[in-house]
């Protein structure tokens, strides 16, 4: 008998008929002799009617306000999938954030998780209960229920796994598993069946929108068993682990994101600590930047490009505006309209000539590239946004993927 963790998304439990059908793939489950603790997201658009909502009554409503209305949706549906269990007549209980344990910092609408107490979670195991978890919510110190955040969910299934010690974390969505690149638009995209952490959580940072980097990270760090399948089918899907490279592949998948914005600082001084003076304005202020391009200057001036998120581009103009006299740029230009392109693998690090590869696939699709960085496991350029979608083809092509 094993312990398995599982993680339904809110379009797994939309309607009833969804509801239903993942009580069922639970009960079966169970009834090959596991131990089932399973986390809900809330139901379909819910989590957006309710900021709809909020709205309406007060566009300005405190973050903890906002986090007492979000949590409402999981519980919705813990209860109704609870209510279905109940049918099919197997033992259920359906637990809240707080009720379960999970103890979060005080950082409203996007808390970290510090620690999960299992008591209550093992009592209700103990007697053989399948356990329904609210996702995406915890508690403070101050007893205020809290959020974790964009992926909340599938960081508190993977939580619950490592404080349980679960056998595998089961992250079930409505894609059968990880894909080397989109299949929507790369119609020979295919799926993997291993990947390891390193390699899942850049692509997860890096736009595949499978996993949320935060679960990727702690399932690395508390050594989780991650599992990810489809809700709709019973198609094995990808397991993300520590794999010795079980695929002989060069690059593993091939991702874009296009929610980053451009920012270039031209004619800025070109003296010691110009690039400290922009980049510490940027993260004191809690602006994340990636790609970076400094020219190598004239010893008069030199131009800084950086990147965003799309999220970040007007309060980073705003903070360059008022530190203008500080920086001292000629002139400052931006644009939304760029893409982030990345291919990942742990065996790029070892092999010449990948990022020529790259480019060249780049070359051949007549896409210009503006930007580039690179680590031992990935290589990302920018791209015009209009270009995004046939570089990724390209370039999902020219690996042969």
């Amino acid at each position: 008998m094993g312990l398995v963790v599982q993680k339904y998304g809110g379009s797994s439990v939309r309607d009833a008929e969804r509801v239903m059908n993942v009580a069922n793939r639970i009960v079966e489950t169970y009834d090959q002799g596991n131990n089932v603790v399973v986390v809900v997201s809330a139901q379909g658009d819910t989590t957006d009617d309710l900021i709809e909502k909020a709205q309406e009554i007060n566009p300005k409503a405190s973050k903890r306000e906002m986090d007492m209305l979000l949590s409402s949706g999981e519980q919705i549906s813990v209860a109704l999938l609870a209510m279905a269990i109940e049918k099919l007549g197997r033992p259920v209980v359906s637990l809240t954030g707080w009720q379960v344990g999970v103890q979060t910092d005080t950082k409203y609408s996007a808390a970290r998780i510090h620690k999960v107490k299992t008591e209550r979670l093992h009592d209700e195991l103990d007697k053989k209960r399948i356990v329904i978890v609210a996702g995406f919510q915890g508690i403070n110190k101050y007893d205020d229920i809290t959020t974790l955040g964009r992926g909340g969910s599938d960081t508190s299934a993977v939580a619950l796994a490592a404080a349980l010690g679960a056998d595998v974390c089961e992250i079930y969505t409505d894609v059968d598993g990880v894909y080397t690149a989109d299949p929507r638009f790369v119609k020979n995209a295919f799926k993997l069946d291993d990947i390891s952490y390193d390699e899942m959580l850049e692509l997860a940072s890096l736009g595949a929108n499978v996993l949320h980097n935060r679960s990727v990270e702690m399932a690395k760090k508390y050594h989780v068993k991650l599992a990810v399948k489809s809700s709709l089918n019973k198609v094995e899907g990808t397991y993300v682990k520590e794999v010795d490279q079980v695929e002989k592949m060069l690059v593993r998948g091939v991702t874009r994101d296009n929610d980053c914005a451009r920012i270039a600082l031209c004619g800025v001084e070109d003296t010691p600590g110009k690039a400290f003076q922009v980049f510490s304005l940027l993260s004191k202020n809690g602006i994340s930047v990636d790609l970076i391009i400094q020219s190598i200057g004239n010893g008069v001036t030199k131009d800084i490009s950086f990147t965003v998120t799309e999220g970040d581009l007007d309060h980073a103009l705003q903070l360059i505006e008022e530190k203008k006299d500080l920086i001292k740029a000629e002139k400052v230009t931006w644009s939304k309209d760029v893409s982030k392109v990345s291919i990942v693998g742990a065996g790029m690090v070892n092999n010449a000539g990948v990022a020529t590869t790259m480019f060249e696939a780049l070359y051949d699709a007549h896409i210009n590239i503006n930007m580039i960085a690179t680590s031992e496991i990935k290589i990302s350029v920018l791209v015009d946004q209009k270009d995004a979608e046939r570089a990724v083809v390209a370039i999902h092509d020219k690996f042969m993927l």
